[in-house]
């Protein structure tokens, strides 16, 4: 416990650290049109359509390789292990960064690349693999999926490369306008929408392999093909919606004496390791985190806690337990998986109304509550889903295998409702935690880190937990949607009991006073 008016060394570093941050960022930029945060944010079509690729086609790819169903989850652990250390070190660089293209625009160039290049080495892991020795005719293919998870790891380095300095380049551009900052994190959301649409629709045509003929070879079937197909056209789009967000923000970039006033003062406060620095700096920032920051990070965790069973095993769910199919076997499976694709297009396409009508209800109601009862319709989705499961169970179906179109249309309304909370996911957390840690003196970017800690530990926990549980209840998705559920319904409660306007209002002016006490320490 810390004895009042005794403060460590490291305490006063850290001090000293977040007053060094607000000293070292720019001068705010002049107030910048919707049109100009429009642009910049349209980057996360290009990002959201390969992470809608990966989201409808990757789970029921890797088990095409050879990886059983119970382990499946464990090839997304590589992705929040690599989120935990990269999002937050990318915040923390993006903050620092002097370079002439500012602090953001060069970590969204690089990160862009890093996905171009990753989903290249997916769409074409199967050929590599034949080239490593893969045999294929149902082995398990290691070539391939050592290729797979190689680029699997750099697809997500590149979605936090990219994404956390966007939305911190957002922050930047809206300065303390609150309500802007919710605008901007709307115009993202509706471009993630936007990506989701057309990743989604993509994904569940069948025939791409028909278009780009070439992509079918010995070692890569149509199915693989397809998926090698959709990864191309993801590269196109990522390239374009890159250069017109970059080419749209004007950063004012750190000067050249900041600069070598942070290396002078870190080079002495640090003792010459940036590395051990940043950690302690990130972990060290936390302890000064008020209140309200800490309700968001509980509530984003949680709320992510019932979205990632959703995001592994959607298609994997329609395939496998509406239309009973088996990813070895093939068709009936795929018909599922891309049935699946289909209600994820629409769960996209109400992502995209409700961001446009997002901003309007957080004022009139509270993000608060917004945030809560959108949740709380999650819990009921997901406890719906679990219902249709037990249902198909128990149905016979006819003799074309095909599952009673009741229960698809009820699978597809399902998806399409979730649609309207995954808006809100993507918008108020980021809108949130960017105006409660502002007062604090942290930059922008590194806030983001701290809130991607809420987001990928929950991620690590379902990606090593939900495959062996599916498997102690028979091989099933119903247990991970069963904790899905639960974890909404709580995040949901904290949201509307934690976040509450007035309250906020009070400990958000409080967070500011204790702010201008650390900065004038």
């Amino acid at each position: 416990m810390a004895i009042p008016g005794r403060q460590s060394a490291a305490s006063a570093e850290s001090r000293a650290t977040v007053g060094r941050d607000a000293l070292l960022a720019p001068p705010p930029p002049p107030k910048v049109s919707r049109r100009v945060l429009l642009r910049v944010a349209s980057v996360a079509c290009g990002v959201q359509f390969g992470w809608a690729l990966q989201l409808s086609l990757l789970t029921p790819y890797v088990q095409e390789l050879g990886i059983p169903h119970q382990f499946a989850s464990l090839v997304w652990l590589c992705g929040p292990l690599s989120g935990l250390l990269v999002q937050p070190f990318v915040g923390h660089m993006s903050d620092r960064c002097a370079s002439s293209l500012g602090r953001r625009r060069p970590f969204i160039i690089g990160g862009a690349l890093s996905i171009a290049f990753s989903v290249l080495l997916i769409g074409y892991s199967a050929d590599i693999g034949r080239i490593l020795g893969d045999r294929g005719g149902g082995e398990t293919r290691y070539g391939a999926i050592s290729v797979y998870l190689v680029g699997f790891w750099l697809l997500d380095v590149g979605n936090n490369t990219t994404q956390g300095p966007c939305r911190a380049l957002l922050a930047d551009l809206t300065g303390k306008d609150h309500r802007r900052t919710r605008v901007a994190n709307a115009y993202f959301s509706l471009f993630m929408a936007l990506g989701n649409i057309l990743g989604f629709a993509t994904g569940s045509f069948s025939h791409w392999y028909s278009i780009f003929p070439f992509n079918v070879t010995s070692a890569c079937s149509i199915n693989c093909a397809n998926l090698k197909s959709a990864f191309l056209l993801d590269v196109v789009l990522l390239l374009m919606t890159t250069c017109i967000s970059v080419s749209s923000a004007k950063e004012i970039p750190l000067s050249s004496a900041n600069k070598v006033m942070t290396s002078v003062e870190d080079s002495t406060a640090q003792s010459d390791n940036g590395h051990e620095a940043f950690l302690w700096e990130l972990f060290g920032s936390c302890r000064y985190l008020t209140l309200p920051v800490w309700m968001v990070l509980i509530a984003t965790a949680l709320t992510w806690l019932g979205w990632f069973p959703f995001t592994l095993f959607d298609t994997d769910w329609m395939g496998r337990e509406i239309y009973k199919g088996d990813p070895d076997e093939g068709q009936m499976y795929q018909t599922g998986v891309r049935m699946g694709a289909i209600g994820l297009m629409l769960n996209s396409i109400v992502l995209g109304f409700t961001s446009v009508v997002l901003e309007k209800l957080c004022r009139k109601f509270g993000a608060g509550l917004i945030w809560g009862i959108s949740n709380i319709i999650m819990f009921f989705c997901f406890l719906a889903m679990l219902i249709i499961s037990s249902l198909a169970k128990n149905i016979d179906y006819p003799p074309n295998g095909l599952p009673p179109s009741g229960l698809v249309i009820a699978a597809l309304v399902i998806f399409t409702i979730l649609g309207a909370p995954l808006s809100v996911t993507y918008t108020i957390p980021y809108a949130m935690i960017s105006a409660r840690i502002e007062p604090l003196g942290l930059g922008q970017g590194l806030s983001m880190g701290i809130l991607n800690l809420a987001i990928v530990v929950p991620q690590m926990v379902v990606s090593v937990g939900s495959g062996p549980l599916d498997q102690l209840f028979g091989g099933s998705n119903s247990p991970a949607f069963a904790v899905g559920a639960i974890a909404a319904f709580a995040s949901g409660l904290v949201a509307i009991v934690g976040l509450p306007p007035q309250s906020i209002t009070i400990r958000a002016t409080t967070a500011v006073r204790r702010g201008q006490r650390i900065l004038n320490t």
